[in-house]
């Protein structure tokens, strides 16, 4: 994990007039200019209007009157969330140019607090699995950057942005987070407020993708401050600064259904990342030698399909009717996923429901036992080629449980970016952030 100053850190030198949010701003677009060609991460730009108000930011820095910590951060935000100057095409022929004139929850958020709206970011149709952007990976353009949130997380692991909104659904923030060498958050369920965001089923969340873990806890406080988490959840809680690192005494393994796939050069980083670990006095425990770790490792073996039930019942809607409006502007898969859904019956949801529950409970009860659970965010490199987001295997469980996760860019696999994942505890997110961070400090 390259050494990278925080956004936030810059802080004294904006007061002092040192540095500015001016200035930081210009390199960031100097970068974009140089390498957007290839990287392919934008669908938009306000560009303009985000020079105006780094102005603004600067001035406000300068009379020590900032908004808040990230007042003059630039931002990517994924092309499903509702930005009021700029189109949401959610990835779709079928909404290209598409404008609502009104922020999501989170940019309102973001824009309170000061921050820069830079851009919109690809994404995959409507933050579906497949590939559909010509989005590429920042570290090697001829492997995919993973998705859906593929252009938020090729913006930061390129250097466009500090920090980006991605979502996730099954592994959309997670695992691209992984294979373009950035920091990906996951927050437990209802963390952030998804009002005015396209990602609405029911184990979505915003996501956060960023290159510090320090940033992205001053983002996420910045926008719970300001518009909460989920209607009917106060959203994630924590310190107003990035709680401090603590080692984590005990780490469940998770194989998770990913493990049956992993690369060997994956396979062998993660177990030189738990040596490293178990050296430094942390307790790594296996399900060869943990009764209800195996017993969570095989209920969670075929949670896509438990997943796919889920959504596939609670994405008739919009679905359905986009196919009505146009089916030739919808890709061939996202055709066969309507037809495969019409065969769901309620019963079948409610079933669904009945099981992700007790998951959840089974989840809950194991992790009483530890600080965190361990695995890797990503079976491997990212996949050479642009028409598969890659394997979620790993990033699922996370999200159908409504847990916090973080992909850390620890590891590496054939020269490629590669998580580390850490799973929490629901609503513990800050406990997290505290262990990742001391994993950082002892792995980075």
């Amino acid at each position: 994990m390259r050494e990278v100053a925080s956004f936030i850190s810059k802080a004294e030198a904006f007061r002092t007039g040192s540095s500015s949010p001016v200035a930081v701003l210009e390199e960031y677009l100097a970068t974009i200019e140089k390498r957007e060609p290839v990287v392919k991460a934008f669908k938009a730009m306000a560009v303009e209007r985000a020079r105006k108000e780094a102005a603004a930011s600067e001035a406000r820095w300068k009379a020590g009157k900032p908004l808040s910590a990230i007042d003059g951060m630039p931002f990517g935000i994924k092309d499903i969330l509702e930005t009021e100057d700029m189109p949401t095409g959610q990835g779709s022929p079928l909404w290209e140019g598409f404008e609502t004139r009104r922020d999501c929850a989170s940019v309102q958020a973001l824009r309170d607090a000061g921050a820069l709206i830079l851009g919109k970011t690809t994404t995959t149709e409507f933050a579906s699995r497949p590939q559909f952007a010509e989005t590429t990976n920042p570290h090697d353009p001829t492997r995919t950057p993973g998705g859906s949130s593929s252009g938020s997380c090729a913006a930061v692991g390129a250097g466009f942005v500090p920090l980006a909104l991605g979502t996730q659904v099954v592994g959309s923030t997670l695992r691209p987070s992984s294979y373009c060498g950035a920091i990906g958050y996951k927050p437990s369920i209802g963390g952030f407020n998804r009002g005015g965001s396209y990602d609405y089923l029911s184990h979505s969340c915003t996501g956060l993708i960023g290159t510090t873990l320090e940033d992205i806890w001053a983002t996420a406080k910045a926008l719970v401050e300001r518009t909460g988490g989920d209607p009917g959840y106060i959203g994630v809680t924590g310190p107003s600064t990035l709680p401090a690192a603590s080692q984590p005494k005990k780490l469940m393994f998770l194989e998770t259904d990913g493990w049956e796939r992993v690369t060997p050069g994956a396979k062998a980083a993660f177990e030189e990342a738990c040596a490293k670990l178990k050296a430094e006095g942390c307790e790594i425990i296996e399900g060869s030698e943990h009764g209800e770790l195996a017993a969570m490792d095989a209920a969670i073996k075929d949670i896509n399909k438990l997943s796919e039930v889920i959504l596939g019942w609670e994405g008739r809607w919009p679905l359905n009717g986009y196919a009505k409006i146009d089916s030739s502007k919808l890709h061939p898969l996202a055709l066969q996923r309507i037809e495969r859904n019409r065969s769901l019956t309620l019963d079948d949801y409610q079933a669904a429901l009945e099981t992700r529950a007790a998951l959840r409970a089974q989840y809950a009860a194991l992790v009483k036992g530890a600080d965190a659970v361990i695995t890797l965010a990503a079976t491997g490199a990212a996949p050479k080629g642009l028409e598969s987001t890659g394997d979620p295997g790993f990033n699922i469980p996370a999200s159908v449980l409504g847990v916090p996760g973080l992909s850390l860019p620890l590891l590496a696999d054939e020269g490629m970016p590669l998580g580390l994942q850490l799973v929490g505890k629901v609503n513990e997110d800050a406990s997290l952030f505290s262990h990742a961070g001391w994993i950082v400090n002892n792995l980075g």
